[in-house]
């Protein structure tokens, strides 16, 4: 099988290019945020604290997480309910960081993730995929952007879902969540050794698609 990594910051448009590349080369793509966003939101729904590790690793058993590909399309299902929008939330973004940073949710869901990389051709991003989850991919990647500039895309992205947001208070959101991300004891936010740095601060979504495209070999 082969394996694709890209990693990087929030907000600096993985999901979106993953996508555009597993479709053009026929992989599965595996959004990994979206599972940490899945726990997230069940915390935040049973009215529990997303730092506080005893209270999210209690959880974990009653929770189920399924990624469910429809019509050529990743929904993502909590317990049976489709969350695919719910997890998008401003407020998801920051408990995924709070509960990504505890070490039983990640092994909670290790094995899920590299279960389907052993079994499929699959794109995978997230924040440690090239180090942690998949370190042996055959290929990796850091997709990174300036804080200002990823703020301003998903300023962008949620208006025209028609949610309307301060543009300060994400800007403020993504610099906090960045430093969560990099200085978290398990698996902190960095890029592998062997993955080559793309900042799509100055690109637009074709042009970083063909960036890594034109590095794969399949």
């Amino acid at each position: 099988m082969i394996n694709i990594a890209i990693d990087g910051p929030a907000g600096a448009g993985k999901s979106s290019v993953a996508k555009a590349v597993a479709a053009k080369l026929g992989f599965i793509y595996v959004d990994t945020g979206a599972l940490y966003r899945s726990i997230g939101v069940s915390a935040l729904r049973n009215n529990i604290q997303t730092d506080d590790a005893q209270a999210v690793e209690a959880l974990l058993p009653e929770i189920k997480v399924e990624l469910r590909f429809i019509d050529g399309t990743q929904r993502v299902f909590l317990n049976g309910e489709d969350v695919s929008e719910v997890i998008r939330m401003p407020e998801a973004s920051m408990a995924a960081s709070n509960v990504s940073a505890i070490p039983a949710v990640r092994a909670f869901l290790l094995d899920l993730q590299r279960d389907m990389a052993k079994n499929n051709n699959v794109i995978m991003d997230g924040r440690d995929i090239g180090t942690v989850i998949l370190p042996d991919a055959q290929y990796k990647f850091f997709l990174t952007a300036s804080a200002e500039v990823r703020a301003d895309r998903r300023f962008k992205e949620l208006a025209a879902k028609g949610i309307a947001v301060d543009y300060k208070a994400l800007l403020d959101e993504i610099i906090q969540r960045d430093y969560n991300d990099s200085h978290r004891e398990t698996a902190p936010l960095k890029q592998a050794d062997d993955a080559i740095l793309i900042d799509s601060s100055d690109m637009n979504i074709e042009e970083v698609i063909n960036a890594i495209i034109s590095n794969i070999k399949v």
